[in-house]
């Protein structure tokens, strides 16, 4: 069956172009002079970037290969002016990020709720001859044409806002810890990548307080390179305050584990390393006291290290404790304020963009041909009304 969380699609943008301005010169029976009255052209519609809560994942959006707003109206007779074109609003999930599809340059982010960004701007309507009249040009017979529209074909990469982001080998227990922790119930099985999509819970903690955590798939050596799920969910580890790394204790070299999955984030995004980081040792209800003892002394010491066992409960309490910590800590907030933006304003690597639409399946050509598109010659036409009384 086919997931319902989708976190990348490809869209075909295209703003409204600018109505013609009129070209009219009045001429009526008993006002043969009339002068110009020709109107403005009509504004085109522009493509806007909505943020909203109440979505989740970009599903909404998979099947929109096109979002087009529409053309301003050409202006009239009688100095009327024309209809403007209706603006589109996309709404997307907050932690959205837009990137160009053909150059990979970044774009815009959406990151909270009611967030309005001026993706594609309309064209402005253009001017009558109306506006041209002067003292010594009394019949101008010429009028602007509008702007034209603006197009861009888009990739929307959602990449998930939460607290705390675990990181670690398939069947180190991710889902184990979260489900424990939260009212969140992913997928847990023994085999590895259990886990296909990310997932979010809330996690209780004293005094009515609380802090997200995010579920994302298991990381192999060579991630960084496409290999496992490669790309595809390593990017929503970048929007997370705080990084719980996840290694189980029956594992023969913890530390070793833990320096891969670190070289991995390193290779995928260097400035990940800045991130607060947390190191849980799981499955600890396989290990005795005094087993736990000799692996503290050999585990990183530049980092909080945590015992815990999510089928049994070891441990959780602990956990928690060390997460509100390292989360509210002063150092975290700061951190977290200097290089807020820094991480999502990244360009995509073309040598590897390639590689990431066609694993998401959208690697083919979006085109669109519009016959109402094609410029036809500007040319202004002299209209004689007459006035039958």
């Amino acid at each position: 069956m086919e997931s319902n969380f989708v976190d990348y699609v490809k869209i075909m943008c295209r703003s409204g172009k600018g109505g013609k301005g009129s070209m009219h010169l009045r001429h009526v029976k008993y006002n043969p002079n009339g002068g110009p009255d020709g109107g403005d052209g009509g504004k085109g519609g522009s493509i806007i970037l909505r943020g909203n809560h109440n979505y989740w994942t970009l599903l909404h959006l998979k099947y929109e290969r096109h979002i087009f707003a529409e053309h301003g109206g050409n202006g009239g007779r009688d100095k009327c002016h024309g209809t403007d074109g209706k603006d589109i609003y996309i709404d997307v999930p907050c932690g959205t990020v837009v990137y160009n599809a053909e150059t990979g340059k970044y774009v815009c982010d959406v990151t909270y709720d009611g967030q309005e960004v001026l993706l594609l701007k309309g064209g402005r309507g253009g001017l009558g001859n109306f506006q041209f009249r002067s003292a010594t040009n009394q019949a101008p017979r010429y009028a602007q044409p509008g702007e034209p529209m603006q197009e861009m074909t888009i990739i929307l990469e959602l990449k998930l806002l939460a607290d705390v982001g675990l990181v670690g080998f398939p069947n180190a227990g991710k889902s184990t810890l979260v489900s424990a922790l939260s009212n969140a119930r992913p997928k847990i099985a023994n085999y590895p990548f259990t886990t296909m999509e990310p997932s979010l819970g809330i996690v209780g903690y004293r005094d009515g307080k609380s802090f997200v955590m995010a579920d994302i798939p298991g990381i192999i050596e060579g991630a960084s390179e496409g290999k496992g799920l490669g790309l595809r969910f390593l990017r929503h580890i970048e929007r997370n305050s705080l990084l719980l790394f996840m290694v189980p204790g029956d594992t023969d070299d913890i530390k070793r584990e833990y320096e891969i999955l670190l070289n991995e984030l390193k290779q995928f995004n260097p400035e990940m390393l800045d991130k607060h980081r947390v190191l849980a040792v799981t499955k600890c209800d396989l290990l005795d006291e005094e087993l736990i003892e000799m692996l503290k002394e050999t585990l990183p010491q530049d980092l909080p290290v945590v015992f815990i066992s999510a089928v049994t409960g070891f441990g959780l309490e602990e956990l928690k404790d060390v997460l509100w910590r390292e989360l509210n800590a002063e150092s975290n907030k700061l951190q977290a304020i200097t290089s807020e933006d820094s991480l999502v304003h990244r360009d995509k690597d073309m040598t590897v963009f390639a590689q990431e639409l066609e694993d998401e399946g959208e690697d083919e050509d979006i085109e669109y041909v519009d016959v109402e598109d094609i410029d036809e010659l500007e040319d202004f036409e002299y209209e004689d009304e007459e006035d039958e009384n």
